[in-house]
């Protein structure tokens, strides 16, 4: 059990949205120090939630994605993932859509496995893990316009040397691993 709190929240003051896109919004909040009573600016991207799922074949296999990031400018091995789409009925929904999409790849068997805050200092989105078991390659991919990947089955058991040598980079990628990690213990008590 955690301490009480003894600091206080900051008192919002004034917001101003500065930019907005697609993907995200970017506001500028005015907020006054509970402690000094000073204001300050603080620049918060808002964003929809996010989901990933870890997609587990029957033999062990880790269905996972290559595919370019303009970010880093290269190739990134993740696990499938994406935005939480208005129209979706629940994280959940939005997973297994993802994962469709992404690998072709589909499973009935969808577990949640945790929910983060991607960046909490400048973001108030949450991402979902799900694991998805049993997984069986039954569709086409349909990517959109501005993506495309390319399946790799990958051992579970490597998972945490591919982590090692940097050849998986992502950190929500690497959350949801650890979050499988926790789940996995938890299920065999």
């Amino acid at each position: 059990m955690s301490p009480p709190v003894k600091i206080k929240p900051w008192q919002r003051l004034d917001t101003e949205m500065v930019y907005s896109c697609r993907v995200f919004s970017l506001r500028r909040d005015r907020s006054r120090s509970p402690r000094t009573g000073s204001d300050h600016d603080f620049f918060i991207l808002d964003a929809c939630d996010w989901v990933n799922v870890v997609p587990l074949t029957a033999d062990g296999r880790v269905v996972m994605v290559r595919q370019y990031r303009h970010g880093v400018g290269d190739f990134t091995l993740e696990i499938p993932g994406g935005m939480v789409d208005a129209e979706d009925a629940s994280p959940l929904v939005a997973a297994r859509r993802e994962m469709v999409e992404e690998t072709g790849w589909d499973s009935g068997d969808l577990v949640e496995l945790g929910a983060v805050h991607p960046n909490p200092a400048i973001q108030g989105n949450r991402l979902h893990t799900f694991l998805a078991r049993g997984v069986e390659d039954v569709h086409e991919t349909h990517f959109d316009t501005t993506e495309e990947t390319e399946v790799e089955l990958v051992p579970l058991g490597e998972v945490p040397q591919l982590v090692a040598s940097g050849t998986i980079s992502h950190a929500l990628v690497i959350s949801a691993f650890y979050l499988l990690d926790v789940w996995r213990a938890r299920s065999a008590r």
